[in-house]
């Protein structure tokens, strides 16, 4: 199902499209011509107050390349008054205080890039420039600035609530793996305390949450926002009293996982390997079960009941899979788990003590986290963590509601003819911005964490000839899109998705 599809029956279904809100109050003010960075705009502007504050590890360049100015012009289009503290100095709170008091949120996020990705090499060395500050300056923003920046507002205004967003807050939902420090890492929530994370593409969302909270609504009125993350602590469990629970392998049996052969020896010289030689076993199966039982401590071998008819003709190579429940096809499907609808289903992952330890119940959790990305069809997703005192009554959980519903071609028109000055904002002056120079140069897709950021259905601008005049002439323009979107969808098809690409 295409992207476009699902949001078209999701508005059958009472989803409200980006431009039928009811606008904000503020919406009599004409648009700025940049989002203020200063209390001299915000007066110039006429403003007495931002109702919301943006703050982001990138320079604030007003363009729809970048996600600040996308969220920013579109919480304006609805009527909210809108600042921006770019790149903010995070060793105290003094900045995040700079455009005063936000009315309803801080808006979080490390900018375009993750953070530590922006910092550092794939050898964990200090990276010497950042194409997304001006000048090409190194180091304008703190390591895991997601983090950081959550702490900072906090402690500026601890009533403010703060909704987390950006890259680097959608890849770590949940427990994850930490390159840069070599082990699993739990929800970014538990560290940044954010009162909502919003993962994925989050138009849709901020417009609800934003309007939510100006409406007067609590974060338990909006429980069920898709697209959405929160942490569940133990008086907030009747948000979702109404959901039935289901363990991940009901969804999902847990799988064998293979010792990993050493990548650098060839076939002929297993024999000679000492890292080979090094690893327990008799025989190869031998081998594949004590190796896993040493490297998973999670891993248990599952015994085979069943007798093998022809067990004389199988090799001690030969891995049995036993068949359970079709003794008599007829009835198998006798066999079938009957479960819940999936819209009031939440599949619950293995712990975050459990995956942080066991590689096999770390790639599962993955795997589930996955399955779980049609926007169509997907269901809620819960992860404990544990608060220290290790029982369920004083635990955390981490609560994932279903991805965002994709923007229609229309409501992505909307959002692209906002009114972007498509500029840096005059406050760098000459400095160069090298991510601007390069958009303001082409139009691309970006085939990298599409489907682990968000969902499996992809939407492009079908009007790009639009977008792409505005940038540079369409000829030229041809010569930058339509090759970035056939490595895009060739891409998405080779990683088993279904690229759905408009031009």
């Amino acid at each position: 199902m295409s992207a476009d599809t699902i949001a078209r029956t999701a508005f059958k279904q009472g989803t409200k499209p980006l431009y039928d809100y009811d606008k904000h109050w503020a919406s009599c003010y004409e648009p700025a011509p940049y989002l203020p960075m200063s209390r001299k705009e915000m007066d110039d502007l006429g403003w007495d107050a931002c109702d919301v504050i943006i703050i982001s590890g990138d320079a604030y360049v007003d363009h729809p390349s970048f996600g600040m100015a996308i969220i920013g012009r579109l919480l304006e289009a609805q009527g909210f008054r809108v600042g921006i503290i770019a790149q903010p100095d995070w060793k105290s709170k003094d900045a995040f205080m700079e455009l005063g008091k936000p009315v309803y949120a801080y808006g979080v996020t490390a900018g375009n890039m993750d953070s530590m990705i922006n910092r550092y090499t794939a050898d964990r060395k200090i990276r010497s420039d950042d194409a997304y500050s001006p000048g090409n300056v190194a180091n304008k923003r703190p390591d895991r600035a997601a983090i950081v920046y959550s702490q900072r507002c906090r402690e500026a205004y601890p009533d403010v609530p703060i909704i987390l967003g950006g890259i680097e807050g959608s890849l770590r939902r949940i427990a994850h793996y930490d390159y840069w420090s070599d082990k699993v890492r739990r929800s970014i929530l538990m560290d940044a305390r954010a009162d909502v994370l919003l993962y994925g593409n989050a138009e849709r969302a901020i417009v609800d949450v934003v309007h939510g909270l100006s409406k007067g609504y609590s974060f338990e009125q909006m429980s069920k926002l898709r697209g959405t993350s929160y942490l569940l602590t133990p008086t907030r469990r009747h948000w979702q009293d109404d959901m039935t629970e289901v363990a991940s392998n009901d969804v999902d049996t847990v799988g064998r996982v293979d010792p990993i052969i050493n990548p650098y020896v060839m076939t002929e010289d297993v024999d000679q390997c000492s890292i080979e030689q090094d690893k327990p076993s008799d025989s190869p199966v031998g081998q594949a079960l004590s190796g896993m039982a040493s490297q998973y401590p999670g891993f248990v071998s599952e015994p085979v009941a069943n007798k093998i008819l022809n067990a004389e003709q199988v090799d001690e190579e030969t891995q049995v899979v036993q068949m359970r429940g079709f003794d008599k096809p007829m009835t198998a499907r006798k066999h079938k788990i009957k479960m819940p609808p999936r819209e009031k289903t939440v599949i619950r992952l293995p712990d975050y003590e459990h995956v942080k330890s066991d590689p096999v119940l770390y790639a599962h959790a993955s795997r589930i986290l996955h399955l779980e990305t049609n926007p169509g069809n997907a269901r809620a997703l819960v992860q404990r963590h544990s608060s220290g005192a290790g029982n369920s009554h004083t635990s955390i959980d981490v609560w994932l509601n279903p991805p965002p519903i994709p923007l229609s071609t229309e409501e992505m028109d909307y959002v692209f003819d906002l009114p972007y000055a498509r500029l840096p904002h005059p406050s760098y002056g000459d400095a160069r911005i090298p991510a601007y120079d390069i958009n303001s140069q082409s139009i691309s897709c970006a085939a990298v964490l599409v489907v682990v950021l968000s969902a499996r259905s992809l939407s492009t601008k079908d009007a790009l000839s639009k977008t792409a005049r505005k940038n540079l002439s369409y000829e030229k323009s041809k010569r930058f899109v339509i090759p970035h979107l056939t490595t895009l969808a060739l891409s998405l098809t080779l990683a088993g998705q279904r690229p759905i690409c408009i031009v």
